[in-house]
Formats: C-alpha cells, sequence, structure tokens
C-alpha cells in the first residue's frame, strides 16, 4: 500500500480516455457536452471547456483513467493515477461549468476505502456504508472531493450538463447507450451512459459546485 502523501489530492487535473479511434470518440464527447477540441502532435485529441482541459482522448485499447492531482506521479489501481501540477476540477476548483467534469465517484466496495485514504491523503466519512464520501481536509477546511458507492466498476466520471434528459437522449442519438436513466440522487439529477467504444461515465444536471448536492449541504462542510 502506498505511503500517505505529504497533503491530500484535492481534485482532478484531467480525465484519460483511450481508444482505438480517438478522432471519433472525441467528436462524440465534443458534440454531446460542447468541448473543443484540439488535435494534438500525437494523434490524440483534447477536450477543452473554455481554458480548462476537461479530458485527452489517446490511441488505445478502450479504456479511462482519472488523473488526480498530487505531489507526485504514480499509476493506482481502478483506472487511477496521479499527476502533478494545478487542480483543475475539484471542490477547491472554479465551479463546474457546462461539460466539465464535476464529480468522481468510485464503484468499488467498504474494503477499498483505508487504500484509498492512505494513497490520496482522503478522510472517510462513513466507513463500511453502501455509499461514502471521501474528504479533503486542508488547514482550516473539510470537502468532499470523491465519492464510493458499492458497486463493480472502478472509478467514473461526471460531467456537468444543462438538461440530464435531454443529454441522454442526445447521447442515444450520437451513437451512445443509457446504461441508467435519468433520475434523482442524493448527488442530483443524474444518468449513467457508455460512449460508442463502451467506456462508462456519469452526468449530472447544473451542478451548483464540485459534487453536486454535496457541496450545498451542511454536512459537506462539517
Amino acid at each position: 500500500m502506498p505511503g500517505t502523501p505529504d497533503s491530500p489530492a484535492r481534485g482532478v487535473r484531467r480525465v484519460e480516455l483511450t481508444t482505438p479511434t480517438p478522432e471519433p470518440v472525441a467528436e462524440f464527447y465534443a458534440r454531446l457536452l460542447g468541448w473543443v477540441i484540439i488535435a494534438e502532435p500525437d494523434g490524440s485529441f483534447t477536450g477543452w471547456v473554455g481554458d480548462r482541459l476537461a479530458t485527452h482522448v489517446r490511441p488505445g485499447d478502450p479504456g479511462r483513467r482519472l488523473v488526480f492531482a498530487a505531489t507526485d506521479t504514480r499509476d493506482l489501481p481502478d483506472g487511477a493515477a496521479t499527476d502533478t501540477g494545478r487542480v483543475l476540477h475539484g471542490p477547491w476548483a472554479p465551479p463546474p461549468r457546462p461539460g466539465e467534469p464535476c464529480w468522481v465517484e468510485l464503484m468499488g466496495g467498504p474494503a477499498d476505502d483505508d487504500y484509498w485514504a492512505t494513497a490520496l491523503g482522503w478522510q472517510v466519512r462513513d466507513p463500511d456504508a453502501d455509499f461514502t464520501l471521501y474528504d479533503a481536509t486542508t488547514a482550516d477546511d473539510r470537502r468532499p472531493v470523491a465519492g464510493r458507492l458499492t458497486a463493480p466498476g472502478g472509478w467514473t466520471c461526471y460531467y456537468a450538463v444543462p438538461d440530464t434528459t435531454r443529454a441522454a437522449a442526445d447521447a442515444t442519438a450520437l451513437g451512445g447507450t443509457v446504461l441508467i436513466p435519468p433520475r434523482e440522487v442524493p448527488t442530483g439529477h443524474v444518468a449513467a451512459i457508455a460512449d460508442p467504444t463502451g467506456t462508462a461515465f456519469a452526468i449530472l444536471e447544473n451542478p451548483p459546485g464540485w459534487g453536486g448536492t454535496w457541496s450545498t449541504t451542511e454536512q459537506a462542510h462539517a
């Protein structure tokens, strides 16, 4: 198990997608989420919302990796990694705009909590619960940076959209698949989608901050 970092990971640097067909996959997300797509010299594509990088789509086997901002660079299990640099998406970053990552969640189990608390310097709010928040703490503040839901699947990313029902319909029209239809959960109005290669992600309607409703509850700021 990795040692506890000097400071907690306070959010996400970027989401990386790998696919044998990066251009059409990048175009799917651009049309669904409104990204500005830039073709990179190495054959990959970056997706931007304003001046913030949302996702990097690279050639490779279909997959997804969340890259958390930390004090070092490491590969971690379940589709995660760390990298040095500025936090672009998280509870201390600017509020998420449409198309940006707005929450991340581990589909795992209570047995995973100790690993991630140690690896990324987080506190587990409700150990052994079916759902718990992972909190990051600064000198005078504590905020939810990720969630863990008891389910298989590894790490997944939520993207902000103005209208979850409309976005789910658009995803289907663009060649994606709705895995979980739009519904209300404690985080907000969400749906789960698979892109045309089968990589899953979630959408969250008009989140007021990182984590949707978790960012505005008294509990979130305890």
